[in-house]
């Protein structure tokens, strides 16, 4: 069977252009091409970055972070409760308003004092505010040396400015050194991304980045196997011209420093949208779809490559639409209130353990079952109190 699949996989008409076979792209003394095993370097590569990592968000990060100012937002922790901890772990971490009676009723504990509980928890789950400010400083420095290093190595490449030259001889376009590293360290990066998907910074677009990470480490292995490196390095410096700036407005917002960040933010949406909306399809899309074919016919490696780049432009899209809305409060409101994507801590840290009224007209407490719960709480208190023949609360 494992034979059998690995002469399915790499079966030449799903890799090659009709009429190229493996052994045409055999290394010799004047030419390297690409080999599929070149790739355990860049999960190599991936662990390194981890490493990296970890000594950039204590040695630089970390000590930024104090001197710009970043302050930490005092959070109440939740008050120690086997059950309701029990609960958090194993079903939800937002109960629903008949758990919510229910382990109310467990634990000895009022509705709004479960509410609060769950709450803090929440918060205390989500990461801290220098957490973020390291997050988006060590992918700030890294886009920053990958755009400017992908400058450095396209500049004086034909295709950086002909994308007819990407066709030119494929696939047996010899592969350059600083095509390799490129690459390696381009993948490396996103798979040490994967590898820490699960404890680094989640935002509300988390699963678009799960597919946004999966789909770019499929669409780079692929594209270095087929020989696709010329179009590849094209999409890399595309991706890249607009994250550095992203993550520095990042910076500077969770540092306080409002404007910077508000007129750090119109430049990223420009490029972006330019980069993203504008030179992705209409050269890199073009050129892989129509002036491809006037050097071969179309084969499987084709479609697929074709199939990745459009899912990455359906990414696009959609972080283009929340762009596109953070703009539309910049200009009608005036300054941007916070990252779209962003998993803020939740509006209930000033409420004091059983206060009712705090907690209905918080924010988490509106238009939920929970929320119903407290109001139903109220009124039956208030109607106690009327017939008791004291005041109605307000």
């Amino acid at each position: 069977m494992p034979s059998l699949l690995d002469e399915w996989l790499w079966r030449e008409e799903h890799w090659l252009p009709p009429g190229v076979t493996w052994e045409d792209m055999k290394d010799s003394d004047v030419a390297r091409y690409p080999r599929p095993r070149d790739l355990y370097a860049s999960i190599v590569c991936g662990f390194a970055f981890l490493a990296v990592r970890q000594l950039f968000e204590r040695l630089v990060a970390l000590p930024l972070s104090k001197w710009m100012g970043v302050k930490e937002r005092r959070r109440k922790r939740a008050t120690p409760n086997p059950a309701l901890e029990r609960f958090y772990t194993q079903h939800s971490k937002r109960p629903r308003e008949k758990e919510m009676y229910r382990l109310s009723e467990s634990c000895g504990l009022s509705p709004w004092q479960v509410q609060t509980w769950f709450q803090r928890r929440r918060n205390q789950d989500r990461p801290s505010v220098s957490q973020r400010f390291c997050d988006a400083g060590w992918r700030f420095t890294f886009y920053t040396l990958a755009f400017f290093a992908g400058l450095a190595v396209l500049f004086d490449k034909p295709w950086f400015w002909d994308q007819q030259e990407c066709w030119e001889g494929y696939p047996q376009q010899v592969l350059l050194p600083s095509q390799y590293w490129y690459y390696m360290i381009e993948l490396g990066f996103y798979w040490s991304l994967l590898f820490r998907i699960s404890i680094d910074v989640k935002r509300k677009d988390f699963k678009e980045q799960v597919v946004h990470h999966i789909a770019t480490i499929f669409l780079m292995s692929f594209s270095y196997c087929a020989n696709y490196i010329r179009v590849g390095t094209l999409v890399l410096l595309v991706h890249d011209a607009s994250d550095y700036i992203m993550e520095v407005a990042k910076m500077f917002n969770y540092a306080g420093w409002r404007r910077v960040c508000d007129w750090l933010f119109v430049i990223f949406a420009l490029v972006f949208l330019i980069s993203r909306l504008f030179i992705f399809p209409n050269v890199v899309l073009y050129t892989t779809w129509c002036r491809s074919m006037q050097r071969f016919q179309p084969f499987f490696g084709y479609y697929f490559f074709n199939a990745l780049l459009l899912l990455l432009q359906l990414l696009h899209l959609f972080w283009a639409y929340l762009i596109l809305r953070m703009a539309f409060k910049f200009v009608f409101v005036g300054q941007i209130e916070k990252d779209e994507r962003s998993d803020d801590d939740e509006e209930s840290e000033g409420t004091e353990e059983g206060g009712e009224a705090g907690l209905v007209s918080s924010k988490a407490g509106r238009g939920t079952g929970a929320g119903r719960v407290l109001n139903t709480i109220r009124s039956r208190m208030n109607n106690r109190r009327v017939n008791n023949g004291l005041p109605k609360a307000r």
